[in-house]
């Protein structure tokens, strides 16, 4: 009997957020907030929004979690000059330092999850994972949809 894959998912999920949670032990950062100072630093100036949706996560939160780094001095938020709705995201001096100690926390991640799997595989699996996430993103929105028809 072949285990349900959103299991799986779920399993896999939580084998990650531990695995950054045991290299990233002591520095008072959240397996979030890992992953933001990750993203910010490969992508620099990237916007709240654009980070949210890179790491998969709730708009609200990632503003939470930016706030948080910006109040340790880790990243901060500037004005987009040519959109002054939209803020852009950089690391600090002190948040370049923090990145360049977890970067190779997590190239070790990243790379123990595609381990012993061949770029067609891992390509398979992106493939897969996506259409998991597109098909869940519109069961979301009809769900969403069916409780503002009910709610008018």
């Amino acid at each position: 009997m072949q285990p349900y894959p959103g299991l799986l998912i779920a399993a896999a999920r939580r084998a990650i957020k531990q695995a950054v949670l045991a290299r990233i032990a002591g520095r008072q950062l959240t397996a979030q907030q890992f992953w933001l100072v990750i993203g910010v630093d490969e992508h620099p100036g990237i916007s709240q929004a654009e980070l949210a949706g890179r790491v998969r996560a709730d708009p609200p939160a990632v503003s939470r979690a930016l706030a948080t780094l910006a109040e340790r001095g880790i990243v901060r938020s500037d004005p987009d000059p040519d959109d002054r709705r939209r803020t852009c995201v950089h690391l600090t001096q002190a948040g370049r330092r923090l990145a360049r100690d977890l970067e190779p926390l997590a190239r070790e991640i990243r790379e123990a999850v595609v381990a012993g799997m061949s770029a067609e595989e891992v390509a398979t699996l992106t493939a897969a994972l996506q259409r998991v996430v597109t098909n869940l993103d519109r069961l979301e929105r009809r769900s969403s949809a069916r409780e503002r028809a009910s709610q008018a």
